[in-house]
């Protein structure tokens, strides 16, 4: 399988999802937005993954690889690839697809529980996801929910946390992908105002079992996206 990722900060990497497709053999190459680098064309990977990021979708003036970005992820769901999208990656998917990415009433940073709806026991893409259980969030916008993709879960925060696309095309607000060693990286790079939504580094860290269930679901969600390639 051809993977190819998009990276939007020097410090948000793949997390558990590389040892993953590493494990697998996949041929896997990226884009450094950041940077400068030249993005591919949907004919030369299987699967997209968009990774998060600390950008607004709409920043054009500080950020203006976001327009070639968004018509990348629009020609690769043409095309029919897979591609998951990871919270800054899950609202740039819900706006290529017709959906506007706003500013949420809330902040979410820390361990908040994620609530998977009805219609989510009918995906296939979130086939094995318990109805409940706890995410790690960091992030202030949050995604309408677009024509032809379907709303999945929730959090008290957050309206909407997920959404699936036909069955080739996922997005999560959360991040499943990371790691307690990427979460320690994040926090050198910012500290979060604590709030309502918004815990410490301290209580996030107190235990780092968390984070391996988290990624026992993020590689749930890859098994499902990349099942038949």
């Amino acid at each position: 399988m051809r993977v190819h990722w998009l990276q939007h900060a020097d410090f948000e990497d793949l997390g558990c999802i590389a040892p993953w497709l590493s494990a697998r053999g996949d041929a896997v190459t990226h884009t450094r937005l950041y940077a400068g680098e030249t993005l591919p064309t949907a004919d030369d990977f299987d699967f997209l993954i968009v990774m998060g990021g600390p950008m607004n979708i709409y920043e054009y003036d500080v950020h203006p690889w976001l327009k070639a970005e968004k018509a990348l992820i629009k020609q690769a769901i043409a095309a029919g690839k897979r591609v998951l999208g990871i919270c800054l990656g899950s609202q740039l998917i819900a706006d290529v697809l017709g959906g506007s990415v706003t500013r949420n009433e809330h902040t979410e940073v820390g361990w908040f529980p994620v609530q998977m709806n009805d219609t989510a026991r009918q995906s296939k893409l979130f086939a094995g996801f318990p109805e409940r259980y706890l995410a790690f969030h960091w992030h202030g916008d949050t995604f309408a929910i677009a024509p032809g993709a379907r709303n999945l879960a929730s959090s008290e925060a957050c309206a909407h946390q997920a959404f699936d696309y036909g069955d080739r095309v996922a997005a999560i607000q959360f991040h499943l992908e990371v790691t307690a060693a990427n979460a320690r990286d994040w926090f050198e790079h910012e500290r979060p105002a604590t709030s309502r939504y918004v815990q410490t580094p301290e209580s996030i860290l107190t235990d780092v079992s968390f984070f391996a269930q988290n990624n026992k679901l993020m590689i749930q969600l890859l098994k499902n996206l990349t099942s038949s390639l």
